[in-house]
Protein backbone atom coordinates (compact mmCIF):
# COMPACT_ATOMS: atom_id res chain seq x y z
CA UNK A 1 0.00 0.00 0.00
CA UNK A 2 1.28 3.41 -0.75
CA UNK A 3 1.72 5.51 2.15
CA UNK A 4 0.34 8.99 2.02
CA UNK A 5 1.52 11.91 3.99
CA UNK A 6 0.50 15.47 4.59
CA UNK A 7 2.82 18.28 3.82
CA UNK A 8 2.14 19.58 7.47
CA UNK A 9 2.33 16.28 9.23
CA UNK A 10 5.23 13.40 7.59
CA UNK A 11 4.32 10.81 9.75
CA UNK A 12 3.42 7.49 7.82
CA UNK A 13 0.39 6.01 7.96
CA UNK A 14 -0.96 3.33 10.05
CA UNK A 15 -2.78 0.90 8.20
CA UNK A 16 -4.93 2.78 5.82
CA UNK A 17 -5.14 6.06 4.21
CA UNK A 18 -5.05 9.11 6.30
CA UNK A 19 -4.58 12.20 4.89
CA UNK A 20 -3.79 15.82 7.25
CA UNK A 21 -4.73 18.90 4.65
CA UNK A 22 -3.11 22.39 5.58
CA UNK A 23 -6.09 24.66 6.52
CA UNK A 24 -6.68 27.65 4.06
CA UNK A 25 -6.76 31.26 6.07
CA UNK A 26 -10.77 32.07 6.56
CA UNK A 27 -12.30 33.95 4.53
CA UNK A 28 -15.84 35.18 4.33
CA UNK A 29 -18.17 33.28 2.11
CA UNK A 30 -19.17 34.59 -0.96
CA UNK A 31 -22.27 36.46 -1.33
CA UNK A 32 -24.76 35.97 -4.55
CA UNK A 33 -26.74 38.26 -6.51
CA UNK A 34 -28.99 36.53 -8.70
CA UNK A 35 -29.84 38.85 -11.87
CA UNK A 36 -33.56 38.16 -11.55
CA UNK A 37 -33.93 39.81 -8.32
CA UNK A 38 -33.97 43.63 -7.32
CA UNK A 39 -32.27 45.80 -7.35
CA UNK A 40 -30.34 43.97 -9.75
CA UNK A 41 -31.42 45.01 -13.37
CA UNK A 42 -31.56 43.61 -16.82
CA UNK A 43 -32.35 45.67 -19.67
CA UNK A 44 -34.01 42.94 -21.13
CA UNK A 45 -36.05 40.22 -20.41
CA UNK A 46 -35.50 37.57 -17.32
CA UNK A 47 -36.28 34.01 -19.00
CA UNK A 48 -36.05 30.07 -17.66
CA UNK A 49 -35.84 28.72 -21.01
CA UNK A 50 -33.00 26.98 -20.59
CA UNK A 51 -32.10 24.32 -18.17
CA UNK A 52 -28.92 24.84 -15.77
CA UNK A 53 -29.56 28.74 -14.22
CA UNK A 54 -29.70 29.33 -10.29
CA UNK A 55 -32.79 30.67 -8.87
CA UNK A 56 -35.94 31.32 -10.78
CA UNK A 57 -34.30 32.77 -13.96
CA UNK A 58 -31.44 34.17 -15.64
CA UNK A 59 -30.98 37.94 -17.35
CA UNK A 60 -31.02 37.64 -21.74
CA UNK A 61 -29.88 41.06 -22.56
CA UNK A 62 -30.86 42.90 -25.01
CA UNK A 63 -28.69 42.51 -28.36
CA UNK A 64 -27.83 46.60 -28.61
CA UNK A 65 -24.55 48.49 -26.71
CA UNK A 66 -26.57 50.57 -24.97
CA UNK A 67 -28.12 46.90 -22.90
CA UNK A 68 -26.55 45.97 -19.61
CA UNK A 69 -27.15 43.98 -16.60
CA UNK A 70 -26.51 45.56 -13.23
CA UNK A 71 -25.95 44.31 -9.73
CA UNK A 72 -25.81 46.32 -6.52
CA UNK A 73 -23.25 44.76 -4.60
CA UNK A 74 -22.41 45.64 -0.76
CA UNK A 75 -18.91 45.72 0.98
CA UNK A 76 -18.19 46.30 4.57
CA UNK A 77 -15.06 47.83 3.64
CA UNK A 78 -13.45 49.02 0.59
CA UNK A 79 -10.79 47.25 -0.71
CA UNK A 80 -10.53 44.53 -3.90
CA UNK A 81 -13.66 42.14 -4.57
CA UNK A 82 -13.70 39.10 -6.32
CA UNK A 83 -16.51 38.40 -8.69
CA UNK A 84 -17.20 35.00 -10.29
CA UNK A 85 -19.68 35.46 -13.21
CA UNK A 86 -21.71 33.12 -13.84
CA UNK A 87 -22.76 32.78 -18.24
CA UNK A 88 -23.86 30.88 -20.93
CA UNK A 89 -22.92 31.65 -24.33
CA UNK A 90 -24.61 29.38 -26.77
CA UNK A 91 -23.27 31.49 -30.28
CA UNK A 92 -20.58 30.92 -32.25
CA UNK A 93 -18.15 33.20 -30.96
CA UNK A 94 -17.59 35.36 -27.78
CA UNK A 95 -19.26 38.27 -26.54
CA UNK A 96 -17.27 41.11 -24.99
CA UNK A 97 -18.79 43.76 -22.53
CA UNK A 98 -17.15 46.34 -20.38
CA UNK A 99 -17.17 45.57 -16.68
CA UNK A 100 -18.16 49.63 -15.00
CA UNK A 101 -17.80 49.74 -11.21
CA UNK A 102 -19.37 52.74 -9.57
CA UNK A 103 -19.58 54.46 -13.08
CA UNK A 104 -16.26 54.14 -13.96
CA UNK A 105 -14.66 51.30 -16.66
CA UNK A 106 -12.67 48.89 -14.78
CA UNK A 107 -11.69 46.18 -17.31
CA UNK A 108 -13.13 44.89 -20.66
CA UNK A 109 -14.14 41.28 -20.53
CA UNK A 110 -14.55 38.64 -23.60
CA UNK A 111 -16.99 35.53 -22.46
CA UNK A 112 -16.16 32.71 -24.50
CA UNK A 113 -18.45 30.82 -26.47
CA UNK A 114 -19.41 28.07 -23.95
CA UNK A 115 -21.03 25.67 -26.73
CA UNK A 116 -24.47 25.81 -25.48
CA UNK A 117 -27.02 27.75 -23.87
CA UNK A 118 -27.60 25.62 -21.22
CA UNK A 119 -23.91 25.37 -20.89
CA UNK A 120 -22.94 27.59 -17.35
CA UNK A 121 -19.60 28.60 -16.55
CA UNK A 122 -18.07 31.09 -14.27
CA UNK A 123 -15.65 33.59 -15.08
CA UNK A 124 -13.69 35.08 -12.34
CA UNK A 125 -12.97 38.97 -12.18
CA UNK A 126 -11.08 41.43 -9.60
CA UNK A 127 -12.32 44.74 -8.94
CA UNK A 128 -12.02 47.48 -6.49
CA UNK A 129 -14.80 48.33 -4.44
CA UNK A 130 -15.75 51.13 -2.16
CA UNK A 131 -17.28 50.51 1.90
CA UNK A 132 -20.92 50.25 1.22
CA UNK A 133 -23.38 50.10 -1.65
CA UNK A 134 -21.75 49.91 -5.32
CA UNK A 135 -23.02 49.32 -8.81
CA UNK A 136 -21.28 46.64 -10.89
CA UNK A 137 -22.49 46.95 -14.74
CA UNK A 138 -22.02 44.94 -17.86
CA UNK A 139 -22.39 47.00 -21.26
CA UNK A 140 -22.10 45.00 -24.56
CA UNK A 141 -19.63 46.41 -26.49
CA UNK A 142 -20.94 45.16 -29.92
CA UNK A 143 -24.44 44.87 -31.11
CA UNK A 144 -24.01 40.94 -30.30
CA UNK A 145 -25.14 42.06 -26.57
CA UNK A 146 -24.12 40.15 -23.45
CA UNK A 147 -24.16 36.51 -23.17
CA UNK A 148 -26.67 35.16 -20.77
CA UNK A 149 -26.10 36.23 -17.23
CA UNK A 150 -27.60 33.98 -14.11
CA UNK A 151 -25.59 35.47 -10.75
CA UNK A 152 -22.68 37.04 -9.47
CA UNK A 153 -20.94 35.70 -6.36
CA UNK A 154 -19.27 38.53 -4.72
CA UNK A 155 -15.99 38.21 -2.32
CA UNK A 156 -15.02 41.49 -0.53
CA UNK A 157 -11.28 40.95 0.86
CA UNK A 158 -9.00 37.98 1.28
CA UNK A 159 -7.71 38.52 -1.93
CA UNK A 160 -3.91 39.71 -1.97
CA UNK A 161 -2.48 42.79 -3.54
CA UNK A 162 -1.50 42.30 -7.57
CA UNK A 163 1.19 40.39 -8.19
CA UNK A 164 4.86 41.73 -8.14
CA UNK A 165 6.96 42.87 -10.41
CA UNK A 166 10.17 42.07 -10.05
CA UNK A 167 11.76 38.31 -10.82
CA UNK A 168 12.51 36.05 -8.16
CA UNK A 169 14.35 32.63 -8.06
CA UNK A 170 16.70 30.79 -10.04
CA UNK A 171 16.66 33.56 -13.07
CA UNK A 172 18.40 35.91 -10.57
CA UNK A 173 21.24 34.20 -9.28
CA UNK A 174 24.73 33.92 -10.95
CA UNK A 175 24.74 37.19 -12.89
CA UNK A 176 20.97 37.96 -13.17
CA UNK A 177 18.31 38.03 -16.19
CA UNK A 178 17.52 40.99 -17.30
CA UNK A 179 16.17 40.10 -21.35
CA UNK A 180 16.85 42.79 -23.57
CA UNK A 181 17.58 46.10 -21.30
CA UNK A 182 18.76 48.15 -22.62
CA UNK A 183 18.06 47.78 -26.37
CA UNK A 184 15.82 49.57 -28.54
CA UNK A 185 12.01 48.35 -28.17
CA UNK A 186 10.63 47.59 -31.73
CA UNK A 187 6.76 46.51 -32.57
CA UNK A 188 6.10 43.88 -34.91
CA UNK A 189 2.59 42.92 -36.18
CA UNK A 190 3.28 40.00 -38.40
CA UNK A 191 5.06 36.72 -37.86
CA UNK A 192 7.81 37.26 -40.37
CA UNK A 193 8.77 40.46 -38.87
CA UNK A 194 8.79 38.93 -35.56
CA UNK A 195 11.21 36.16 -36.71
CA UNK A 196 13.51 38.33 -38.19
CA UNK A 197 13.61 40.38 -34.85
CA UNK A 198 14.20 37.56 -32.29
CA UNK A 199 16.36 35.65 -34.86
CA UNK A 200 18.17 39.33 -35.03
CA UNK A 201 21.97 39.84 -32.79
CA UNK A 202 22.11 42.45 -29.85
CA UNK A 203 19.68 43.18 -26.97
CA UNK A 204 16.20 44.81 -27.84
CA UNK A 205 12.74 44.52 -26.70
CA UNK A 206 9.77 42.91 -28.79
CA UNK A 207 6.43 43.64 -28.55
CA UNK A 208 4.18 41.90 -30.46
CA UNK A 209 0.78 43.47 -31.55
CA UNK A 210 -1.82 40.79 -32.18
CA UNK A 211 -1.92 37.25 -32.65
CA UNK A 212 0.63 36.08 -35.20
CA UNK A 213 0.42 32.50 -36.81
CA UNK A 214 3.77 30.84 -38.23
CA UNK A 215 5.02 27.66 -38.70
CA UNK A 216 8.77 26.01 -37.94
CA UNK A 217 10.69 27.21 -35.16
CA UNK A 218 11.68 30.86 -34.08
CA UNK A 219 15.65 30.82 -32.55
CA UNK A 220 15.21 33.60 -29.99
CA UNK A 221 18.62 34.73 -29.90
CA UNK A 222 20.27 36.24 -26.67
CA UNK A 223 19.44 39.44 -24.52
CA UNK A 224 15.87 39.73 -25.80
CA UNK A 225 12.39 40.50 -24.16
CA UNK A 226 9.21 39.51 -26.08
CA UNK A 227 6.29 41.13 -24.86
CA UNK A 228 2.34 40.83 -25.92
CA UNK A 229 1.00 44.19 -26.30
CA UNK A 230 -2.48 43.77 -24.18
CA UNK A 231 -4.12 40.55 -23.11
CA UNK A 232 -4.72 39.38 -26.87
CA UNK A 233 -1.27 39.25 -28.40
CA UNK A 234 1.11 36.36 -28.64
CA UNK A 235 1.82 33.41 -31.14
CA UNK A 236 0.45 30.46 -32.53
CA UNK A 237 2.02 27.22 -35.07
CA UNK A 238 5.51 27.74 -34.38
CA UNK A 239 8.20 26.62 -31.52
CA UNK A 240 10.16 29.56 -29.61
CA UNK A 241 13.25 27.62 -29.08
CA UNK A 242 16.23 29.04 -27.18
CA UNK A 243 19.23 27.11 -27.00
CA UNK A 244 23.09 26.69 -26.95
CA UNK A 245 23.79 30.14 -25.02
CA UNK A 246 25.15 30.57 -21.75
CA UNK A 247 23.38 33.40 -20.79
CA UNK A 248 20.58 33.43 -23.32
CA UNK A 249 19.11 36.38 -21.47
CA UNK A 250 15.89 36.01 -22.72
CA UNK A 251 12.23 37.21 -21.43
CA UNK A 252 9.01 36.26 -22.63
CA UNK A 253 6.20 38.44 -20.92
CA UNK A 254 2.54 38.53 -21.65
CA UNK A 255 1.90 36.53 -24.06
CA UNK A 256 -0.62 34.12 -25.63
CA UNK A 257 1.16 31.30 -26.80
CA UNK A 258 -0.63 28.09 -27.95
CA UNK A 259 0.23 24.24 -28.45
CA UNK A 260 2.19 23.07 -31.16
CA UNK A 261 1.10 19.66 -32.88
CA UNK A 262 4.24 17.49 -32.58
CA UNK A 263 6.37 20.03 -31.06
CA UNK A 264 7.40 21.86 -27.94
CA UNK A 265 5.47 25.07 -27.72
CA UNK A 266 8.33 26.49 -25.83
CA UNK A 267 11.73 24.44 -25.54
CA UNK A 268 14.82 25.30 -23.97
CA UNK A 269 18.45 23.40 -24.60
CA UNK A 270 21.85 23.88 -23.12
CA UNK A 271 20.40 27.55 -21.93
CA UNK A 272 20.73 29.66 -18.77
CA UNK A 273 18.82 32.95 -17.69
CA UNK A 274 15.58 32.77 -19.18
CA UNK A 275 12.60 34.05 -17.40
CA UNK A 276 9.00 32.56 -18.38
CA UNK A 277 6.64 35.02 -16.96
CA UNK A 278 3.01 36.06 -16.72
CA UNK A 279 1.64 33.96 -20.18
CA UNK A 280 -1.29 32.22 -20.87
CA UNK A 281 -0.04 28.59 -22.67
CA UNK A 282 -3.00 26.58 -23.80
CA UNK A 283 -4.07 23.82 -26.08
CA UNK A 284 -6.58 21.22 -26.85
CA UNK A 285 -7.08 18.39 -24.97
CA UNK A 286 -6.69 15.77 -27.55
CA UNK A 287 -7.82 11.53 -27.49
CA UNK A 288 -3.87 11.03 -28.42
CA UNK A 289 -1.44 12.58 -25.39
CA UNK A 290 1.73 12.24 -27.79
CA UNK A 291 -0.91 15.12 -30.63
CA UNK A 292 1.39 17.38 -28.68
CA UNK A 293 4.56 17.74 -27.65
CA UNK A 294 5.59 19.85 -24.01
CA UNK A 295 4.38 22.78 -23.70
CA UNK A 296 7.59 23.91 -21.81
CA UNK A 297 10.66 21.82 -22.21
CA UNK A 298 13.95 22.59 -20.29
CA UNK A 299 16.42 20.02 -21.18
CA UNK A 300 20.17 19.38 -21.86
CA UNK A 301 21.73 20.92 -19.43
CA UNK A 302 19.52 24.40 -18.99
CA UNK A 303 20.03 26.54 -15.82
CA UNK A 304 18.83 29.40 -14.29
CA UNK A 305 14.93 29.55 -15.16
CA UNK A 306 12.46 31.31 -13.40
CA UNK A 307 8.70 30.49 -14.81
CA UNK A 308 6.14 32.43 -12.58
CA UNK A 309 2.60 33.74 -13.01
CA UNK A 310 2.00 32.04 -16.11
CA UNK A 311 -1.57 29.94 -16.99
CA UNK A 312 -1.03 26.51 -18.14
CA UNK A 313 -3.94 25.07 -19.55
CA UNK A 314 -5.17 22.03 -21.59
CA UNK A 315 -2.14 20.52 -22.14
CA UNK A 316 -1.13 16.89 -21.97
CA UNK A 317 2.44 16.77 -21.64
CA UNK A 318 3.08 20.13 -19.98
CA UNK A 319 6.95 21.07 -18.54
CA UNK A 320 9.40 18.23 -18.59
CA UNK A 321 12.56 19.29 -16.85
CA UNK A 322 15.32 16.70 -18.43
CA UNK A 323 14.70 15.05 -21.68
CA UNK A 324 15.80 11.06 -20.82
CA UNK A 325 16.79 8.63 -17.93
CA UNK A 326 20.41 8.29 -19.81
CA UNK A 327 21.49 12.04 -19.49
CA UNK A 328 22.64 12.07 -16.26
CA UNK A 329 26.09 13.92 -17.22
CA UNK A 330 24.76 16.52 -19.04
CA UNK A 331 21.77 17.48 -16.71
CA UNK A 332 23.81 16.86 -13.30
CA UNK A 333 24.17 20.41 -11.64
CA UNK A 334 22.44 22.05 -13.84
CA UNK A 335 18.44 21.92 -14.38
CA UNK A 336 17.85 24.72 -11.63
CA UNK A 337 14.50 26.17 -12.10
CA UNK A 338 11.53 28.18 -9.87
CA UNK A 339 8.05 27.43 -10.78
CA UNK A 340 6.10 30.03 -8.90
CA UNK A 341 2.65 31.49 -8.72
CA UNK A 342 1.20 29.83 -11.57
CA UNK A 343 -1.65 28.00 -12.45
CA UNK A 344 -1.79 24.59 -14.07
CA UNK A 345 -5.23 23.60 -15.51
CA UNK A 346 -6.21 20.49 -16.94
CA UNK A 347 -2.54 19.47 -17.40
CA UNK A 348 -2.37 16.05 -17.05
CA UNK A 349 1.19 15.35 -16.73
CA UNK A 350 4.76 17.17 -16.13
CA UNK A 351 3.45 20.27 -14.15
CA UNK A 352 6.81 19.28 -14.08
CA UNK A 353 8.50 16.28 -14.11
CA UNK A 354 12.30 16.62 -13.40
CA UNK A 355 15.36 14.53 -14.36
CA UNK A 356 18.53 14.86 -12.05
CA UNK A 357 17.84 18.89 -10.91
CA UNK A 358 18.35 20.11 -8.15
CA UNK A 359 17.18 22.08 -6.34
CA UNK A 360 14.08 22.48 -8.08
CA UNK A 361 11.58 24.68 -6.19
CA UNK A 362 7.83 24.25 -7.01
CA UNK A 363 6.01 27.01 -4.93
CA UNK A 364 2.46 29.09 -4.80
CA UNK A 365 1.55 27.35 -7.31
CA UNK A 366 -2.88 26.42 -8.10
CA UNK A 367 -3.31 23.06 -9.62
CA UNK A 368 -6.83 22.07 -10.77
CA UNK A 369 -8.56 19.48 -12.67
CA UNK A 370 -6.03 17.15 -13.43
CA UNK A 371 -7.88 14.22 -13.29
CA UNK A 372 -8.37 12.64 -16.50
CA UNK A 373 -7.41 9.32 -15.67
CA UNK A 374 -5.92 7.14 -12.73
CA UNK A 375 -2.34 7.87 -14.31
CA UNK A 376 -2.91 12.13 -13.75
CA UNK A 377 -0.27 13.69 -11.83
CA UNK A 378 0.86 17.25 -10.93
CA UNK A 379 4.25 16.69 -9.87
CA UNK A 380 6.77 13.96 -10.02
CA UNK A 381 10.92 13.56 -9.13
CA UNK A 382 12.35 11.16 -10.90
CA UNK A 383 16.37 9.87 -11.44
CA UNK A 384 17.44 11.45 -8.50
CA UNK A 385 16.22 15.00 -8.95
CA UNK A 386 15.61 17.14 -6.02
CA UNK A 387 12.61 19.17 -4.99
CA UNK A 388 11.22 21.42 -2.89
CA UNK A 389 7.44 21.44 -3.04
CA UNK A 390 6.06 24.42 -0.63
CA UNK A 391 2.90 25.55 0.08
CA UNK A 392 0.67 24.63 -3.06
CA UNK A 393 -2.94 24.06 -3.55
CA UNK A 394 -4.22 20.83 -5.25
CA UNK A 395 -7.69 20.70 -6.32
CA UNK A 396 -9.26 17.63 -8.39
CA UNK A 397 -5.82 16.27 -8.47
CA UNK A 398 -5.86 12.81 -8.96
CA UNK A 399 -1.39 12.36 -7.52
CA UNK A 400 -0.27 15.64 -6.48
CA UNK A 401 3.51 14.30 -6.22
CA UNK A 402 5.77 10.95 -7.39
CA UNK A 403 8.93 10.81 -5.79
CA UNK A 404 9.52 7.86 -3.75
CA UNK A 405 7.62 5.47 -6.15
CA UNK A 406 9.42 6.99 -9.37
CA UNK A 407 7.20 7.32 -12.07
CA UNK A 408 6.92 5.12 -15.23
CA UNK A 409 10.65 3.29 -16.16
CA UNK A 410 11.78 6.34 -14.42
CA UNK A 411 14.12 5.83 -10.96
CA UNK A 412 13.28 7.39 -7.77
CA UNK A 413 13.54 11.13 -7.13
CA UNK A 414 13.85 12.88 -3.95
CA UNK A 415 11.11 15.45 -2.92
CA UNK A 416 10.35 17.90 0.50
CA UNK A 417 6.72 18.85 0.21
CA UNK A 418 5.78 21.26 3.29
CA UNK A 419 2.58 24.06 3.62
CA UNK A 420 0.54 22.62 0.52
CA UNK A 421 -3.11 22.31 1.00
CA UNK A 422 -4.92 19.24 -1.30
CA UNK A 423 -8.40 18.92 -1.60
CA UNK A 424 -9.98 15.83 -3.13
CA UNK A 425 -6.25 15.13 -4.80
CA UNK A 426 -3.97 12.46 -4.20
CA UNK A 427 -1.42 12.93 -1.93
CA UNK A 428 2.19 14.50 -2.76
CA UNK A 429 5.01 11.33 -2.16
CA UNK A 430 7.94 12.72 -0.35
CA UNK A 431 11.41 11.06 -0.21
CA UNK A 432 14.62 12.24 1.05
CA UNK A 433 16.38 15.90 1.30
CA UNK A 434 17.40 18.56 -0.88
CA UNK A 435 19.89 21.34 -1.34
CA UNK A 436 19.06 24.89 0.31
CA UNK A 437 17.95 27.93 -1.86
CA UNK A 438 20.87 30.32 -2.59
CA UNK A 439 17.87 32.89 -3.05
CA UNK A 440 16.07 34.69 -1.07
CA UNK A 441 11.89 34.44 -0.78
CA UNK A 442 9.00 34.64 0.86
CA UNK A 443 6.45 31.90 0.00
CA UNK A 444 2.96 33.23 0.37
CA UNK A 445 0.59 31.87 2.54
CA UNK A 446 -1.12 28.76 1.27
CA UNK A 447 -4.51 30.01 2.18
CA UNK A 448 -4.70 33.12 -0.23
CA UNK A 449 -2.44 31.18 -2.90
CA UNK A 450 -5.56 30.54 -5.18
CA UNK A 451 -7.12 33.62 -5.16
CA UNK A 452 -3.71 35.45 -5.79
CA UNK A 453 -2.63 33.16 -8.48
CA UNK A 454 -6.35 33.48 -10.60
CA UNK A 455 -6.57 37.01 -10.07
CA UNK A 456 -2.87 37.53 -10.85
CA UNK A 457 -1.78 34.82 -13.69
CA UNK A 458 -1.69 34.94 -17.60
CA UNK A 459 -1.56 37.68 -20.05
CA UNK A 460 -3.43 40.38 -19.63
CA UNK A 461 -1.94 41.05 -15.90
CA UNK A 462 1.05 43.00 -16.54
Amino acid sequence: MMRLKSVLACAGLLAGVFVVLSQPAAHAAPTRYEAENSPAVCSGTIDSNWSGYSGSGFCNGNNATGAFAQFTVNAGAAGTATLGVRFANGATGARSADLIVNGSTAQSVSYEATGAWNTWVTKTLTVSVNAGSNTIRFNPTTSNGLPNIDYIDVEVGGTPPPPPGGIIGWATESGGTTGGAGGPTITVSTFADFRTQAQAAGARTILVNGMLSGSGTVEISANKTIRGVGANSGVSATTLNIEDMHPANVVIQNMNIRGVPGNDAIQIENATHVWIDRNTLSSTIESDPDYYDGMLDITHGADYITVSWNIFRNHWKNSLVGHSDSNASEDRSHLRVTYHHNWFDRTFERSPRVRFGETVHVFNNYYSNINNNTSSYAIASVMDAGLLVEANVFENVQQACWSRSGYGDSDPGRLVARDNSLTNSGPCETNGSVAALPYGYTAENVGTVKSSVTAGAGAGKL
